[in-house]
């Protein structure tokens, strides 16, 4: 659930609004519009499993009226940096009401975790004492405290859930949802702006589902096998059709072992895989050596966790989705 929030501002004032990253801070703009000042974590072509923090995010944290997260354990770093900055602004985590896949490479439980899905990683994050600190100082705490929440949760793994929901355009338009809701708590007076911006945006994103499953609809049953860096596809896999495999697993800073290569090299072979391809976020090393071993050539590159730059491909997240989709159609009927 949402986070409990707090009074409603008074005045006509700029939300001061903090998003974890680049994918969940261009949905807020469009719910936003101009009534929000948006600060983000990790911004284009940044990757949150990696994320260092720096002063200027414990300000923006300590002086946000909302934050907005994903949940689902996907931002390890978040409570521990809460603390640092003494933050108080309610968490809104956007998984929110969807319906959560199980993480397939977490066959055992964490002590200590929580095995309900209502985002352990945004909820009671502490909320710490004054601002006063010099800069290099609240730069070294916030890395203690990231480093600490980490430790205790495991940095290379998201828990019990695939946290990269926002892979399929249902799970998005249940953000824009959730992302209304908040603004609309923390702002009353501008609740009616929210909402409009919220449905006007909701129709675009129903109509990219539809222009996306046309799309899809062309590329054959038996060459839906794909091969990404990292795993944050199964949701679109599962929503789309396709089978993604991928020798890092869920987070790009775990190690991909020698015999986990072999394995999917022998099972690209086996499968046919239609397509190799690399990420925005990850080492394209993985990658590039299955495709010499197995002859399937890299097809181009796919956006995950985070958007490209503003001129590149995937600058908004229609843009990302109609990217990756129109990516993959293209490079597997290449192949044929």
């Amino acid at each position: 659930m949402l986070a409990c929030l707090g009074p409603a501002r008074a005045g006509a004032a700029e939300l001061r609004v903090v998003s974890t990253f680049s994918i969940l801070s261009d949905l807020a703009k469009n719910v936003g519009g101009d009534r929000i000042a948006l600060t983000t974590l990790v911004g284009p072509n940044g990757d949150a499993h990696t994320y260092e923090p720096r002063p200027a995010d414990l300000k923006a944290l300590g002086a946000a009226d909302v934050i907005l997260a994903n949940g689902l354990q996907l931002e390890g770093f978040l409570p521990g940096l809460m603390q640092a900055s003494g933050a108080r602004a309610p968490v809104a985590a956007l998984t929110d009401g969807i319906t959560p896949r199980l993480n397939g490479e977490e066959d055992h439980d964490h002590d200590g975790q929580d095995e309900d899905h209502d985002h352990g990683d945004v909820h009671g994050a502490g909320h710490g004492g004054g601002q006063g600190h010099e800069q290099a100082h609240e730069h070294e705490q916030a890395h203690e405290q990231a480093h600490e929440h980490e430790h205790e949760h495991g940095h290379h793994h998201h828990g019990k859930y695939d946290p990269h929901a926002w892979q399929t355009v249902p799970n998005a338009r249940i953000y824009v949802s959730n992302i209304a809701r908040a603004f609309c708590a923390a702002d009353r007076q501008g609740c009616p702006a929210y909402e409009a911006n919220a449905r006007a945006y909701d129709g675009k994103l129903a109509a990219l589902q539809a222009e996306l499953e046309a799309a899809i609809a062309g590329i054959p049953a038996d060459r839906r096998t794909i091969i990404t860096p990292h795993d944050a596809f199964a949701y679109f896999g599962q929503a789309y059709g396709f089978k993604f495999e991928a020798p890092q697993g869920m987070s790009t800073d775990s190690e991909a072992s020698a015999s986990g290569v072999a394995a999917l090299v022998r099972q690209v072979r086996e499968e046919k895989a239609a397509a190799l391809f690399l990420e925005n976020i990850s080492n394209p090393r993985l990658v590039e050596q299955i495709s010499k071993e197995t002859g399937v050539k890299v097809g181009g590159k796919l956006y995950s966790d985070a958007l490209s730059g503003p001129d590149g491909p995937a600058a908004t997240y229609i843009d990302m989705m109609r990217h990756n989709v129109r990516t993959i159609r293209d490079a597997v009927l290449a192949s044929r």
